[in-house]
Protein backbone atom coordinates (compact mmCIF):
# COMPACT_ATOMS: atom_id res chain seq x y z
CA UNK A 1 0.00 0.00 0.00
CA UNK A 2 1.39 3.39 -0.92
CA UNK A 3 1.20 6.19 1.67
CA UNK A 4 -2.27 7.63 1.88
CA UNK A 5 -2.90 11.16 0.67
CA UNK A 6 -4.64 13.66 2.88
CA UNK A 7 -7.78 13.39 0.75
CA UNK A 8 -8.13 9.77 1.90
CA UNK A 9 -8.62 11.03 5.45
CA UNK A 10 -11.67 13.15 4.58
CA UNK A 11 -14.06 10.28 5.16
CA UNK A 12 -17.62 10.79 3.93
CA UNK A 13 -20.44 10.72 6.47
CA UNK A 14 -23.18 12.83 8.06
CA UNK A 15 -20.68 15.67 8.56
CA UNK A 16 -19.04 18.38 6.50
CA UNK A 17 -15.31 18.97 6.13
CA UNK A 18 -13.54 22.32 6.16
CA UNK A 19 -10.24 24.01 6.99
CA UNK A 20 -10.02 26.80 9.54
CA UNK A 21 -7.09 29.10 10.25
CA UNK A 22 -5.95 29.45 13.85
CA UNK A 23 -2.73 30.25 15.71
CA UNK A 24 -0.65 30.48 12.56
CA UNK A 25 -1.75 27.14 11.06
CA UNK A 26 -4.66 25.51 9.22
CA UNK A 27 -6.76 22.89 10.94
CA UNK A 28 -9.09 20.37 9.39
CA UNK A 29 -12.47 19.99 11.10
CA UNK A 30 -15.44 17.67 10.55
CA UNK A 31 -18.73 19.15 11.68
CA UNK A 32 -22.32 18.12 12.44
CA UNK A 33 -25.17 20.28 13.70
CA UNK A 34 -26.40 23.83 13.35
CA UNK A 35 -23.85 26.65 13.42
CA UNK A 36 -25.76 28.53 16.13
CA UNK A 37 -25.98 25.58 18.53
CA UNK A 38 -23.56 25.40 21.51
CA UNK A 39 -20.16 24.17 20.34
CA UNK A 40 -18.69 20.85 21.47
CA UNK A 41 -15.13 20.40 20.20
CA UNK A 42 -13.63 16.89 20.06
CA UNK A 43 -9.87 16.30 20.30
CA UNK A 44 -8.50 12.88 19.32
CA UNK A 45 -5.55 11.08 20.87
CA UNK A 46 -2.60 9.03 19.65
CA UNK A 47 -2.44 7.24 17.22
CA UNK A 48 -5.79 8.42 15.79
CA UNK A 49 -7.24 11.41 13.91
CA UNK A 50 -10.63 13.19 13.77
CA UNK A 51 -12.41 10.03 12.58
CA UNK A 52 -12.08 8.63 16.11
CA UNK A 53 -15.23 10.63 16.92
CA UNK A 54 -17.39 9.25 14.08
CA UNK A 55 -19.77 7.61 16.61
CA UNK A 56 -20.16 10.80 18.62
CA UNK A 57 -20.56 13.59 16.04
CA UNK A 58 -24.08 12.78 14.78
CA UNK A 59 -25.36 11.74 18.22
CA UNK A 60 -24.16 14.91 19.95
CA UNK A 61 -25.48 17.02 17.07
CA UNK A 62 -28.90 15.38 17.33
CA UNK A 63 -28.90 16.28 21.04
CA UNK A 64 -28.82 19.97 20.08
CA UNK A 65 -25.12 20.80 19.86
CA UNK A 66 -22.72 21.84 17.14
CA UNK A 67 -20.36 18.87 17.17
CA UNK A 68 -16.93 19.48 15.64
CA UNK A 69 -13.92 17.14 15.58
CA UNK A 70 -10.57 18.65 14.67
CA UNK A 71 -7.31 17.08 13.57
CA UNK A 72 -4.65 18.16 16.04
CA UNK A 73 -1.61 20.00 14.72
CA UNK A 74 0.54 17.47 12.88
CA UNK A 75 -2.26 14.94 12.34
CA UNK A 76 -4.67 14.09 9.55
CA UNK A 77 -5.43 16.96 7.20
CA UNK A 78 -4.20 19.69 9.56
CA UNK A 79 -0.89 21.48 8.99
CA UNK A 80 2.21 19.57 9.99
CA UNK A 81 4.46 22.34 11.21
CA UNK A 82 8.11 21.93 12.27
CA UNK A 83 7.33 23.07 15.82
CA UNK A 84 4.33 23.63 18.08
CA UNK A 85 3.78 20.33 19.93
CA UNK A 86 3.93 21.75 23.44
CA UNK A 87 0.77 22.31 25.53
CA UNK A 88 1.00 26.10 25.29
CA UNK A 89 0.80 26.02 21.51
CA UNK A 90 -1.78 23.23 21.52
CA UNK A 91 -4.02 25.14 23.95
CA UNK A 92 -3.73 28.22 21.72
CA UNK A 93 -4.63 26.01 18.73
CA UNK A 94 -7.84 24.92 20.48
CA UNK A 95 -8.69 28.46 21.57
CA UNK A 96 -8.05 29.75 18.06
CA UNK A 97 -10.14 27.06 16.37
CA UNK A 98 -13.06 27.84 18.69
CA UNK A 99 -12.91 31.51 17.72
CA UNK A 100 -12.40 30.71 14.01
CA UNK A 101 -15.57 28.62 14.14
CA UNK A 102 -17.40 31.77 15.23
CA UNK A 103 -17.96 30.67 18.82
CA UNK A 104 -16.95 32.40 22.02
CA UNK A 105 -16.43 29.15 23.94
CA UNK A 106 -16.90 25.39 23.75
CA UNK A 107 -17.16 22.23 25.76
CA UNK A 108 -14.03 20.25 24.93
CA UNK A 109 -14.06 16.46 24.77
CA UNK A 110 -10.53 15.09 24.55
CA UNK A 111 -9.14 11.57 24.47
CA UNK A 112 -5.59 10.65 25.46
CA UNK A 113 -3.25 13.41 24.33
CA UNK A 114 -6.36 15.30 23.22
CA UNK A 115 -7.49 15.15 26.84
CA UNK A 116 -4.06 16.39 27.95
CA UNK A 117 -4.55 19.36 25.63
CA UNK A 118 -8.10 19.85 26.93
CA UNK A 119 -6.87 20.04 30.53
CA UNK A 120 -4.18 22.47 29.41
CA UNK A 121 -6.64 24.69 27.54
CA UNK A 122 -8.95 24.82 30.57
CA UNK A 123 -6.10 26.51 32.48
CA UNK A 124 -4.22 28.36 29.73
CA UNK A 125 -7.27 29.56 27.72
CA UNK A 126 -10.07 29.49 30.32
CA UNK A 127 -12.34 32.01 28.58
CA UNK A 128 -12.85 29.65 25.65
CA UNK A 129 -13.54 26.47 27.69
CA UNK A 130 -17.09 26.00 29.00
CA UNK A 131 -16.57 22.43 30.19
CA UNK A 132 -14.16 19.54 29.81
CA UNK A 133 -14.68 15.82 29.26
CA UNK A 134 -11.33 14.05 29.61
CA UNK A 135 -11.34 10.51 28.24
CA UNK A 136 -8.52 8.17 29.33
CA UNK A 137 -6.67 11.34 30.27
CA UNK A 138 -5.84 12.09 33.92
CA UNK A 139 -5.00 15.61 34.97
CA UNK A 140 -1.49 16.43 33.66
CA UNK A 141 -0.08 16.70 37.17
CA UNK A 142 -0.89 13.02 37.82
CA UNK A 143 -0.32 11.72 34.29
CA UNK A 144 3.31 10.70 34.79
CA UNK A 145 2.47 8.31 37.62
CA UNK A 146 -0.74 7.08 35.94
CA UNK A 147 0.94 5.37 33.01
CA UNK A 148 1.17 1.59 32.93
CA UNK A 149 4.68 0.12 32.84
CA UNK A 150 4.53 -0.92 29.17
CA UNK A 151 3.09 2.44 28.10
CA UNK A 152 5.80 4.29 30.00
CA UNK A 153 8.47 2.14 28.36
CA UNK A 154 7.03 3.02 24.95
CA UNK A 155 7.10 6.71 25.85
CA UNK A 156 10.76 6.31 26.81
CA UNK A 157 11.48 4.58 23.51
CA UNK A 158 9.69 7.38 21.63
CA UNK A 159 12.43 9.74 22.85
CA UNK A 160 14.92 8.16 20.47
CA UNK A 161 15.54 10.00 17.19
CA UNK A 162 14.33 8.57 13.86
CA UNK A 163 13.84 4.94 14.95
CA UNK A 164 10.29 5.35 16.36
CA UNK A 165 9.16 7.14 13.19
CA UNK A 166 10.57 4.34 11.07
CA UNK A 167 8.75 1.76 13.12
CA UNK A 168 5.43 3.59 12.77
CA UNK A 169 5.93 3.64 8.99
CA UNK A 170 7.18 0.06 8.65
CA UNK A 171 4.95 -2.64 7.14
CA UNK A 172 2.28 -0.10 6.24
CA UNK A 173 1.84 0.87 9.88
CA UNK A 174 1.45 -2.61 11.40
CA UNK A 175 2.88 -1.29 14.70
CA UNK A 176 -0.01 1.18 14.94
CA UNK A 177 -2.53 -1.64 14.85
CA UNK A 178 -0.47 -3.38 17.52
CA UNK A 179 -0.69 -0.33 19.79
CA UNK A 180 -4.46 -0.10 19.36
CA UNK A 181 -4.91 -3.77 20.23
CA UNK A 182 -2.50 -3.61 23.17
CA UNK A 183 -4.30 -0.67 24.80
CA UNK A 184 -7.90 -1.77 24.15
CA UNK A 185 -9.86 -4.30 26.20
CA UNK A 186 -8.46 -7.75 25.42
CA UNK A 187 -11.88 -9.36 24.95
CA UNK A 188 -13.29 -6.60 22.73
CA UNK A 189 -13.58 -6.17 18.96
CA UNK A 190 -11.63 -2.91 18.61
CA UNK A 191 -9.96 -2.20 16.32
CA UNK A 192 -11.99 -3.78 13.55
CA UNK A 193 -10.58 -4.03 10.03
CA UNK A 194 -11.76 -0.56 9.00
CA UNK A 195 -10.39 1.19 12.08
CA UNK A 196 -7.05 -0.58 11.70
CA UNK A 197 -6.84 0.38 8.03
CA UNK A 198 -7.74 4.04 8.57
CA UNK A 199 -5.44 4.65 11.54
CA UNK A 200 -2.55 2.90 9.85
CA UNK A 201 -3.11 5.00 6.72
CA UNK A 202 -3.38 8.28 8.65
CA UNK A 203 0.13 7.95 10.08
CA UNK A 204 1.59 7.05 6.70
CA UNK A 205 1.25 10.70 5.64
CA UNK A 206 4.71 12.11 6.34
CA UNK A 207 5.61 13.91 8.58
CA UNK A 208 2.60 12.86 10.67
CA UNK A 209 4.55 10.12 12.55
CA UNK A 210 7.21 12.63 13.58
CA UNK A 211 4.64 15.26 14.60
CA UNK A 212 2.64 12.75 16.64
CA UNK A 213 5.73 11.68 18.57
CA UNK A 214 6.74 15.27 19.29
CA UNK A 215 3.85 15.57 21.80
CA UNK A 216 5.29 12.59 23.70
CA UNK A 217 8.80 14.02 23.47
CA UNK A 218 7.84 17.40 24.88
CA UNK A 219 6.11 15.80 27.86
CA UNK A 220 9.08 13.60 28.73
CA UNK A 221 11.89 16.03 27.99
CA UNK A 222 10.33 19.12 29.52
CA UNK A 223 10.13 17.71 33.02
CA UNK A 224 13.62 18.95 33.87
CA UNK A 225 13.49 22.12 31.75
CA UNK A 226 12.24 25.58 32.72
CA UNK A 227 9.30 25.38 30.30
CA UNK A 228 8.15 22.10 31.86
CA UNK A 229 8.45 23.45 35.40
CA UNK A 230 6.55 26.57 34.38
CA UNK A 231 3.80 24.42 32.83
CA UNK A 232 3.48 22.29 35.96
CA UNK A 233 3.21 25.44 38.05
CA UNK A 234 0.48 26.85 35.81
CA UNK A 235 -1.46 23.57 35.91
CA UNK A 236 -1.83 23.90 39.67
CA UNK A 237 -4.42 26.59 38.92
CA UNK A 238 -7.84 25.18 39.87
CA UNK A 239 -10.20 24.58 36.96
CA UNK A 240 -13.49 26.42 37.40
CA UNK A 241 -15.62 24.64 34.77
CA UNK A 242 -17.47 21.30 35.04
CA UNK A 243 -15.28 18.27 34.33
CA UNK A 244 -16.18 14.73 33.32
CA UNK A 245 -13.47 12.07 33.60
CA UNK A 246 -14.13 8.83 31.72
CA UNK A 247 -11.81 5.83 32.05
CA UNK A 248 -12.03 2.31 30.71
CA UNK A 249 -11.62 -0.25 33.47
CA UNK A 250 -9.45 -2.41 31.20
CA UNK A 251 -7.17 0.41 30.01
CA UNK A 252 -3.71 -1.07 29.45
CA UNK A 253 -2.08 2.33 28.87
CA UNK A 254 -3.39 4.53 31.70
CA UNK A 255 -4.43 3.41 35.15
CA UNK A 256 -8.20 3.94 35.60
CA UNK A 257 -7.57 4.79 39.26
CA UNK A 258 -5.79 8.02 38.28
CA UNK A 259 -8.43 10.39 39.62
CA UNK A 260 -8.06 14.16 39.79
CA UNK A 261 -7.21 15.67 43.20
CA UNK A 262 -10.33 17.62 44.31
CA UNK A 263 -8.44 20.87 44.86
CA UNK A 264 -7.61 21.06 41.12
CA UNK A 265 -11.27 21.35 40.03
CA UNK A 266 -13.53 23.76 41.91
CA UNK A 267 -16.59 23.15 39.68
CA UNK A 268 -18.54 19.85 39.65
CA UNK A 269 -16.26 16.90 38.89
CA UNK A 270 -17.83 13.65 37.70
CA UNK A 271 -15.91 10.38 37.34
CA UNK A 272 -17.19 7.48 35.23
CA UNK A 273 -15.59 4.04 34.94
CA UNK A 274 -16.62 2.08 31.83
CA UNK A 275 -16.19 -1.57 32.78
CA UNK A 276 -16.14 -3.19 29.32
CA UNK A 277 -13.70 -0.70 27.76
CA UNK A 278 -9.97 -0.27 27.55
CA UNK A 279 -8.13 2.88 26.47
CA UNK A 280 -10.69 3.81 23.78
CA UNK A 281 -14.16 3.84 25.44
CA UNK A 282 -15.57 6.18 22.77
CA UNK A 283 -14.77 3.54 20.14
CA UNK A 284 -15.01 0.30 22.12
CA UNK A 285 -18.38 1.06 23.77
CA UNK A 286 -19.77 3.99 21.75
CA UNK A 287 -23.42 3.68 22.81
CA UNK A 288 -22.57 3.67 26.51
CA UNK A 289 -20.04 6.46 26.05
CA UNK A 290 -22.51 8.59 24.07
CA UNK A 291 -25.15 8.19 26.76
CA UNK A 292 -22.69 9.35 29.44
CA UNK A 293 -21.52 12.35 27.45
CA UNK A 294 -24.96 13.55 26.32
CA UNK A 295 -26.27 13.24 29.88
CA UNK A 296 -23.28 15.20 31.20
CA UNK A 297 -23.60 17.84 28.48
CA UNK A 298 -27.22 18.38 29.47
CA UNK A 299 -26.22 18.83 33.10
CA UNK A 300 -23.33 21.10 32.08
CA UNK A 301 -25.67 23.27 30.00
CA UNK A 302 -27.92 23.71 33.03
CA UNK A 303 -24.95 24.69 35.18
CA UNK A 304 -23.81 27.27 32.63
CA UNK A 305 -27.26 28.67 31.91
CA UNK A 306 -27.71 32.38 32.74
CA UNK A 307 -29.77 33.17 35.87
CA UNK A 308 -33.50 33.01 35.18
CA UNK A 309 -33.17 30.90 32.01
CA UNK A 310 -35.47 27.86 31.71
Amino acid sequence: MSPAGVVDLLVDGPWSHSLVAANGARFHVAECGAADDPLVLFLHGFPEFWWAWRHQLPVVASAGYRAVAMDLRGYGASDKTPRGYDPYTAAADVSGVIRSLGATDAVVVGHGWGGFIGWSAAVLAPRQIRGLAAVSAPHPLVLARAGRAKALSRTAWFQLPILPERRLLAQDGAHIEGLLRAWAAPDGTFPDAEASRRYRAALQVWPAPHCALEYHRWFARSRLRPDGRKYSSRMRTPIAVPVLQVHGAQDAAISPTATTPPHLVTAPLRYELVAPAGHFPHEETPELFNSLVVDWLSATSSLNAPPGSP
